[in-house]
């Protein structure tokens, strides 16, 4: 197994006033040549807004923008007509971007802080119609397991237009979970919050990991744990 750890307190940390962003890759003003992308994983960003932010509208092109709703109320607006209503935690959502959208990240509580992650994969093509879609799950479907929230199968999961999937999961203290990798494809794997075993590894709260050549994956909680994993391939 090769694996490559990155530290809680070595991720970007960005303060705005009304939003905070941990933008783990090469994204907006923060460049790492090391960073800068993880197979088809291109932005992996844990952001909050304060009560009643709007991030503005702005453009994007030839991404899947994927968002998972760790806390509070998330808001989407596109000028795509995107599905409305916001989501609560543990939601997930794909905007198709395609040939070209605009779109807005909201925080629709005026009392409750609201933080999601947001991650943009590259699409298997270029040009795609954009579009939006969205499911939610509760606590209850992710715990002690593995939970494909996202794929590119579609079925119960939110469809991506690549080869890709994205796991989420609630472990109990003492609770293992094993996620197999076929050939050429890694994994990026985000502590949310809690303590787990990963390859002979400790990770906590806020450490994230780059793991890739192993055939299969062993996950062991040491303390209750939130975590999202996204497989990827590794061949160009």
């Amino acid at each position: 197994m090769t694996i490559s750890i990155r530290r809680d307190a070595e991720i970007s940390d960005v303060e705005g006033g009304w939003f905070r962003a941990r933008w783990h890759f090469s994204f907006d003003t923060y460049y790492d040549p090391e960073y800068v992308q993880f197979g088809t994983l291109r932005v992996f960003n844990d952001d909050r807004l304060v009560p009643g932010a709007i991030w503005p509208l702005h453009p994007h092109r030839d991404i899947e923008g994927l968002t998972y709703v760790v806390e509070g109320l998330f808001r989407h607006e596109d000028d795509v007509g995107g599905a409305p209503g916001p989501l609560p935690a543990g939601s997930v959502q794909r905007m198709t971007l395609g040939r070209g959208a605009w779109h807005s990240e909201q925080n629709a509580s005026e009392t409750e802080p609201m933080r999601f992650i947001q991650l943009w994969i590259v699409p298997a093509e270029r040009g795609l119609e954009p579009g939006v879609e969205q499911k939610s799950f509760t606590e209850q479907d992710r715990t002690d397991r593995l939970l494909e929230v996202i794929g590119g199968d579609g079925g119960d999961a939110v469809l991506v237009h690549q080869d890709a999937r994205v796991f989420v999961s609630r472990l109990s203290p003492g609770v293992e979970v094993k996620h197999d990798l076929g050939f050429g494809r890694g994994v990026y794997l985000y502590v949310i919050e809690g303590d787990a075993d990963v390859g002979g590894e400790r990770l906590t709260t806020g450490d994230a990991a780059r793991i890739w050549d192993e055939p299969a994956l062993a996950i062991s909680a040491n303390d209750a744990t939130e975590l999202i994993l996204v497989d990827v391939s590794l061949v160009p």
